[in-house]
C-alpha cells in the first residue's frame, strides 16, 4: 500500500479566469504528487466546508490594487480551520510582473492584505497576472490601460500578455505537495 494522500482544497477568487488557470495547474501538480485536489470558486455567496480537506490553498486575484472582499471575509470566518491545516495562499497581480515585487515583503497588495487579517499561511506565492484587453469592458480596459501606461506595461489594445512565471507556479505547487506530505505524516 502506498503513502496516504492528502485531500487538498483549492479555493480561488478570480475576475477574468487567470487565477482559476493557475489553480488548475497547481491541482495537476499535487495530483502528480499523489494527492487529491478539489477546486472551488469563492464568490460572495460561497459556503465551503473546510473540514473535508486535509489542506487548503487560497488563490486570489487583484483588481485596482485590492483582493476581493469575499477573500478577506472567508479567511476571517474560517481562521481556525485554516490555521489547523498549514494552509497556503497565493496572489495574482500585474505588479508582480516585476521581479522586485514578487515577494510577500515587496508586493504592496500582499503586504496590505496581510495587515488586515491575523492569518499567516505556511506558504505564500505571488504570481504575475495576465493582461488581455479584449476580455475587458470599456471601463476596465481604459483603467487597466492607464495603470499599465503609468507602470510601463503593455498598452496596445490587442495585447494578450501572461506575466505568470509558470516555473514559479510549479515551485509553489511543489511546496504545497511537501506541506501536504508533512500534514499526512503528522
Amino acid at each position: 500500500m502506498g503513502d496516504p494522500m492528502a485531500s487538498i482544497g483549492f479555493i480561488y477568487s478570480t475576475i477574468d479566469g487567470h487565477t482559476r488557470e493557475i489553480c488548475e495547474r497547481l491541482a495537476e501538480l499535487v495530483k502528480e504528487g499523489g494527492h487529491s485536489a478539489t477546486m472551488l470558486e469563492l464568490t460572495p455567496d460561497t459556503d465551503i466546508d473546510l473540514e473535508v480537506f486535509d489542506q487548503i490553498v487560497i488563490g486570489a486575484s487583484v483588481r485596482y490594487g485590492k483582493h476581493r472582499p469575499e477573500v478577506t471575509r472567508f479567511i476571517k470566518h474560517n481562521i481556525a480551520a485554516l490555521e489547523a491545516r498549514k494552509a497556503a495562499f497565493f496572489s495574482v497581480n500585474a505588479v508582480a510582473r516585476k521581479a522586485e515585487k514578487k515577494t510577500p515583503e515587496t508586493n504592496p497588495y500582499v503586504r496590505k492584505f496581510f495587515k488586515g487579517i491575523s492569518w499567516q499561511p505556511a506558504v505564500i506565492g505571488i504570481f504575475g497576472g495576465k493582461i488581455h484587453y479584449a476580455k475587458y469592458g470599456f471601463l476596465d480596459r481604459t483603467m487597466i490601460r492607464f495603470i499599465m501606461w503609468m507602470t510601463k506595461g503593455p498598452t496596445a489594445l490587442d495585447s494578450n500578455v501572461d506575466f505568470t512565471n509558470w516555473d514559479e507556479v510549479a515551485s509553489f505547487g511543489q511546496a504545497v505537495s511537501e506541506l501536504a506530505n508533512t500534514r499526512v505524516s503528522d
